[in-house]
């Protein structure tokens, strides 16, 4: 699970990591939009770092980090948006989880315009460090985004609190499934599926009763009272649906 640390500007980032100071740090800049990418590129500049190339594609991206590893000249950090071209769909990302792996050193920064939790989990697994995922809203804020830049490129986090909220849930969620025992799993899949109790009995060959005690310790440990009525059910569902 992920842990929450020190606030972060004006927008309570997390954050956590090493703190670069003053020391300039370079840059690869990968956004198909030439004005956003040209307005990041003088952000980071003005402030005193380099931006030592910007592309427009997730594989420009790689084959442009990969030209500079290969030159002894890795960046500091990318900051990548998740969606480019050619189908504007997940190549920024996919790019940059692919350069976590195969340059394990480089700070990894991804600018998207809605939390999408798969790409978030994908980016975080195995390790947080050197690594951020912000909302492109918080480029707006010029200082606490290049702060962000510099966190990452020096081997810390800079998460937006959006990420956060959405990854805790998730955890949670799985947390509380976890605490079922395989056949409670089995007669809440059945039940997700729209099944009476009659029905899950005959697909299980157990009686109505040893289903219907199943579905309490069920209710129990998802944390739902008697006073939700009927409703039980189908938040049941829509905890196993969400998990």
């Amino acid at each position: 699970m992920l842990e929450a640390s020190s606030g972060f500007g004006t927008w309570g980032l997390y954050g956590v990591g090493v703190d670069q100071g003053s020391g300039r740090v370079r840059v690869v800049i990968a956004e198909d939009s030439v004005l956003l990418r040209e307005g990041l590129t003088r952000l980071l500049t003005d402030l005193g770092h380099e931006v030592v190339a910007g592309v427009g594609d997730g594989e420009a991206l790689v084959e442009t980090v990969a030209k500079f590893a290969a030159e002894g000249a890795l960046p500091d950090v990318v900051v990548a948006d998740v969606r480019m071209p050619p189908t504007h769909t997940d190549e920024g990302v996919r790019a940059a989880v692919r350069l976590r792996k195969e340059h394990p050193g480089l700070g990894v920064l991804v600018l998207s315009q809605y939390v999408e939790e798969q790409y978030a989990t994908e980016l975080l697994a195995g390790s947080s460090r050197g690594v951020g995922y912000l909302l492109k809203d918080r480029v707006a804020e010029v200082r606490e985004f290049v702060d962000a830049v510099v966190r990452v490129a020096g081997g810390g986090t800079a998460l937006d609190p959006e990420v956060v909220q959405q990854l805790l849930g998730r955890s949670r969620q799985q947390d509380v499934l976890a605490n079922l025992t395989p056949r409670e799993r089995e007669v809440l899949g059945l039940m997700a599926e729209g099944r009476t109790n009659s029905a899950i009995a005959k697909a299980l060959v157990v009686s109505d009763g040893a289903v219907e005690k199943h579905i309490s310790n069920i209710f129990l440990k998802l944390g739902l009272s008697p006073s939700d009525g009927d409703h039980r059910r189908v938040l049941a569902v829509l905890t196993y649906l969400k998990s």
